[in-house]
This record gives C-alpha cells, structure tokens and sequence, in this order.
C-alpha cells in the first residue's frame, strides 16, 4: 500500500489518471489530495459524472477540505466510517472517494497522520458575483477547532505528518499571492489558527497546498501538481 500525495486538482483528475497508469497503482494504493479536489462543487449531475468517472480509478483519494468545495455533509448522503485509524465520510456507492474529518490522526505506514482542512477564498467576491457555488463552511468554524485540538491534546500534541489546505501565516509563500488582491481584506483567522497548532506541536512534516506552488519552507512543504509519498 503506497500514500501518495499532491496538491489541488479543482475537478480535473487527468493528471491523476496518468499518475495512476504510470505507476500501476490498485485502489489499495491512497492518493491524498490537499484540499480543493472539486468533487463536491456544484452539487448537481456535474459532480455526480466526475464521481462516477473517479469510481474507476485504481487507487483511494483521500480529500482534504478545501475552499472550493462543500463539506460532505452539505454535499449528500455521506456516512462516518473507520478507516486507518480514523474517521473519513465515504459514500456507500464511491468506496474510494474519502474525505478527511478535520482533527482525526490516521496511520499511514505507522505514521501518525492529522487532517485540518479549510480555508479563505480570495475569489469569494468574484464568486458571489458571477453566480458561482461559494460555501461559508469554508473555514473551521470553532466546534472543529476545538475538536481538533483535542484530539491532539489525546495524542500529546505529537504526531508525524500534518495534512492541511492553507498553511501557518508565518510559512504562507507571500510571493505567491493573486496581484492585484488586497490583503487587507483577506481573512487569515484560518491561518492564525494554524499557526498556534504549528507553534505547540511536535511534528516531522508538515504538507499543505492551496497556493499552487511548489515550495518548501523548514519542513513546511506546499504542493500543487508533483507528487510525494508517505514512507
């Protein structure tokens, strides 16, 4: 069983698809998607054709909460079950479509895996605007957070691998903003938030994505189109 992970997809998985035939992976094989996977984004047949298309890849998405996408209860029938330690929402006809619960800690390979999803859209306007599916669950609201925190507090504030969308406001890859956005108006209580978890807890790695870039800072790693593996 391998985890793989890479950055936002926003409802295109061609690149996945490709990923999948490269390395010949079967649906043991777990494909982390660091939020932003847009396949809870329109809620109508749209999402309901690309589910039906990603049912036949040979591998399991594992999906981080991102900005564009609603929360999989706002999105359909999804039951909590069990899976590698924690709870993911799975629906019964997609088994290899999972999304994360933010504040669970997964084993991967004996890794200890926490998932915090969320964040701001700076096309919220825009969004508004024009018509587009925005979701004000966007952001952790303070019942997950809270959550979170203790289920880190249960683990000692101690685990291997953080999985987020946004990143510590004190890692975000400034050079990588929208020009033209003023960000003053940005919210960053998500990346705040983040920080404080950053800050009290010990971890090796930490992967977000979000940005659409590709960059490290200490072990703050953001992804967007490469890949890596939990080993």
């Amino acid at each position: 069983m391998h985890f793989y992970i890479t950055g936002d997809t926003h409802g295109d998985f061609n690149r996945i698809e490709a990923f999948c035939s490269e390395q010949e992976t079967t649906v043991d094989d777990v494909m982390i998607i660091l939020g932003d996977a847009g396949i809870n984004y329109y809620l109508n047949s749209r999402d309901e054709m690309l589910k039906n298309r990603l049912a036949e890849l040979e591998i399991t998405l594992f999906c981080i909460h991102g900005n564009h996408e609603a929360r999989p209860w706002e999105a359909g029938d999804y039951d909590e079950v069990l899976w590698n330690g924690g709870i993911v929402y799975v629906e019964e006809e997609y088994p290899n479509i999972l999304f994360a619960k933010d504040g669970e800690i997964y084993d991967f390979n004996g890794k200890k895996v926490v998932a915090i999803g969320g964040a701001y859209s700076v096309d919220k306007g825009y969004r508004l605007a024009t018509g587009m599916r925005w979701y004000d669950t966007e952001q952790p609201d303070d019942e997950i957070k809270a959550y979170v925190e203790e289920q880190l507090e249960k683990a000692d504030w101690t685990v291997d691998i953080v999985l987020t969308h946004a990143a510590p406001i004190e890692a975000e890859p400034v050079w990588a903003f929208l020009p033209g956005t003023d960000q003053s108006r940005v919210n960053k209580d998500t990346e705040r938030w983040l920080q404080y978890i950053c800050d009290k807890l010990s971890f090796e790695q930490w992967y977000c994505g979000h940005y659409h870039v590709e960059w490290e800072d200490g072990n703050i790693k953001f992804m967007f189109e490469e890949y890596d593996e939990i080993i």
